[in-house]
């Protein structure tokens, strides 16, 4: 799959995958910040990604990012939707500082990775019972 991408910024690098195998690319900051405890900040990454119709950018947390910096995808998963690809729309990454101290983020530093995703439009067909039995949930399976 070929996206289209703007630097806002030239001397920021493209994304790229960690490994041959990785299924997301990283997403760093372009710029340094400091976040505080409790405190939710914008880290900029000085791209503009267009994602293709059909499809989303799903941005999600490094798995190094909380347990080496304290810091969470604030809102669990980041949804970038093919029509937020204006000149300036950049991607964001919005994380948490879930810690009792200043985080500092630097320029370059790798926080959340992309993963393009499908995502199908549905209709809704609306009927009196999905199923005759109720499987139960939240710990319920098996029991």
């Amino acid at each position: 799959m070929r996206l289209k991408i703007t630097r806002l910024d030239p001397t920021v690098p493209l994304p790229g995958y960690g490994t041959p195998e990785a299924a997301g690319f990283d997403l760093a900051a372009s710029h340094d910040i400091v976040v505080q405890p409790g405190q939710i900040a914008l880290i900029r990454t000085g791209l503009v990604i267009e994602v293709p119709t059909g499809y989303f950018l799903g941005i999600f947390a490094r798995s190094s990012t909380p347990l080496k910096r304290g810091l969470l995808v604030a809102n669990g998963v980041g949804v970038v939707d093919p029509d937020y690809s204006g000149p300036n729309d950049e991607i964001k990454i919005q994380v948490l500082n879930f810690t009792q101290t200043d985080v500092r983020v630097q320029r370059g530093d790798r926080l959340a990775q992309g993963i393009v995703l499908a995502a199908p439009r549905v209709t809704w067909e609306e009927v009196d019972q999905i199923r005759e039995t109720t499987r139960g949930g939240f710990g319920a399976t098996g029991t």
